[in-house]
């Protein structure tokens, strides 16, 4: 290849890689404002709706103010024979008479109070009036709730306050205790001091059940309405009173909305909830739809740009490792051939004629041509193997006769190395497979010329063959170095070595394991490594156990 043609690839390559990245960001960004789009159409519809909700709350709250407070307009306008009439005995007029006749009959109250401004409620002992509601008249009595001591405690501070006010008009003022009762202090304007104060004790109960609840349904649908959910909540005694849908429990973190009753019920809060308002709702799935057809879209393009870029780099990693495999192959090629033209130049000169000194320069060319012929042995099996031409020739074997054929061939090589060894296997046990020949014999020679390259200290191999109910398997166990667990994943790959110092030094091309589990795979067998570092490493070879009736 030329310089001006891998210029040329290298532009192209870098124009695909900017073209790639210009139409990420433009998917991107396109979808970006989509989303944006829809998300604030959904959010001006949601907050339209929410918006309607709320006010149809607060018509709830305006509409039940009308019911309870109108009715107690009526005893504002108090003239002097009214007032003569309260101040004698309690004697009533005809038009207070049928004033309170009216209000009894009000299903919102329970009883009605008169206390005459000389008079304190709160006061031991003291007797007020009392509307009998069966009699029509007024009576006195020392048997009253409390609530009318509250009550008068709250509108006589009011009025006091409001008859110093030199603007003031009103003959009579109204204030609430909380939704407990309804409080009305009557004035004279002329002599500006206080007649009296009347009390109507309110029926919370019929309040809630016969006016605010039915209110709550008319207004937003019952328990099928999953939208808009309505609480009538006392916060201060932190219970609901009403809700439009009592299959969902109440939660602070559920309101979007608080409306508070104008003037009175100061304890009670409509607090509304928009879960699911559907009007929203073909909103919301459009949205939803748009959002998952779109990240699937960014999904795949962001999938596949990673996808180029983790085979970009294994191509590179996988490219590095083939350079640093050329470097030490050649240098490993060219040792054992220096090696071997030395010794041989030594001979072809008949520098070197003492029997004892030619038979040591033979050993020496004999051993360095075992080990090139290894080294290209194992170049051939992975080059035919990536091509798929590995033959093997698989057929019925005892596992433990080969091991015992390779250990009584290579036992004086590994024992000469200074190993022990450590075999053992079941007893009268047949270890019946299918496997090549060969093929177990270059897994057996590179597990144990690893385990011999690696073990420094202890020098000890163990061979362990053992079955279970469908399985033949072998142990190789070593003392050596050992294996880092991030190193585990990638020790079965071509050109891959450990980047660990001690095994550095140590030579290798990164073959051998490679070859080992191919081989194993190609005759329908499993391999496992356990390791720990410092300590050892274990190879466990797994082969399906034959039958008697398949031999």
């Amino acid at each position: 290849m030329n310089i001006n043609t891998a210029k040329k690839i290298g532009r192209n390559r870098l124009l695909r890689w900017i073209l790639l990245m210009v139409g990420l960001f433009a998917i991107i960004a396109l979808t970006g404002m989509n989303v944006f789009s829809l998300y604030d159409i959904r959010e001006r519809v949601t907050e339209s709706e929410s918006e309607r909700q709320l006010k149809k709350a607060e018509e709830l709250t305006a509409l039940v103010q009308s019911k309870i407070y109108d009715p107690f307009t009526k005893p504002l306008n108090i003239d002097d024979q009214t007032e003569a009439s309260l101040e004698n005995n309690g004697e009533i007029s005809k038009t207070l008479e049928k004033i309170f006749i009216d209000l009894a009959d009000n299903p919102y109250t329970s009883s009605i109070y008169y206390t005459p401004a000389s008079k304190d409620p709160c006061e031991t002992g003291t007797s007020i009036y009392y509307f009998n509601q069966s009699d029509m008249k007024m009576e006195t009595t020392g048997d009253y709730s409390s609530l009318v001591c509250d009550g008068v405690g709250l509108i006589r501070s009011a009025t006091r306050i409001q008859i110093n006010n030199f603007d003031l008009r009103w003959r009579s003022m109204i204030e609430f205790d909380a939704h407990r009762s309804m409080n009305i202090g009557l004035i004279n304007l002329t002599e500006n001091r206080v007649i009296g104060y009347f009390t109507f004790i309110l029926d919370q109960e019929a309040i809630v059940n016969k006016l605010i609840a039915p209110l709550i349904y008319e207004y937003f649908g019952g328990i099928e309405n999953d939208g808009t959910i309505v609480w009538l909540h006392d916060h201060r005694r932190d219970i609901v009173l009403a809700s439009n849908n009592s299959s969902v429990d109440f939660s602070v973190d559920l309101v979007d909305n608080r409306v508070r009753f104008p003037r009175f019920f100061g304890d009670w809060i409509i607090k509304v909830a928009f879960l699911n308002p559907p009007i929203t709702s073909a909103y919301q799935d459009t949205f939803r739809k748009n959002i998952i057809v779109l990240g699937f879209a960014v999904l795949f393009l962001v999938g596949s740009l990673l996808f180029m870029f983790y085979t970009a780099q294994k191509e590179r990693e996988l490219s590095m490792r083939q350079a640093g495999f050329l470097a030490n192959v050649t240098h490993e090629l060219k040792t054992p051939l220096a090696v071997m033209q030395a010794a041989g130049e030594n001979i072809s000169d008949g520098r070197v004629t003492e029997p004892e000194r030619l038979k040591k320069y033979g050993a020496h060319i004999y051993d360095e041509s075992i080990r090139l012929r290894k080294m290209i042995e194992k170049l051939l099996d992975v080059a035919k193997y990536d091509a798929g031409q590995t033959l093997i020739n698989k057929t019925h074997q005892d596992l433990k006769v080969l091991i015992d054929n390779y250990l009584a061939e290579n036992e004086e090589f590994i024992l000469e190395k200074g190993f022990e060894l450590d075999y053992n296997s079941e007893q009268e046990t047949d270890f019946n497979v299918l496997v090549d020949i060969d093929s177990i014999e270059t897994i057996l020679s590179n597990l144990f010329e690893n385990a011999i390259k690696y073990s420094f200290e202890t020098k000890k191999i163990a061979i362990k063959l053992f079955e279970d109910e469908s399985q033949i398997k072998l142990s190789i166990r070593d003392h050596g170095v050992g294996i880092r667990k991030n190193e585990l994943k990638n020790i079965f790959k071509k050109f891959y070595r450990v980047e660990e110092t001690l095994v550095a030094k140590t030579k290798g091309h990164g073959l051998g394991l490679s070859i080992v589990r191919n081989l194993v795979l190609l005759n329908g067998g499993d391999i496992h490594v356990e390791s720990e570092y410092g300590v050892g490493t274990t190879f466990v070879l797994s082969f399906p156990k034959l039958n008697t009736q398949e031999i």
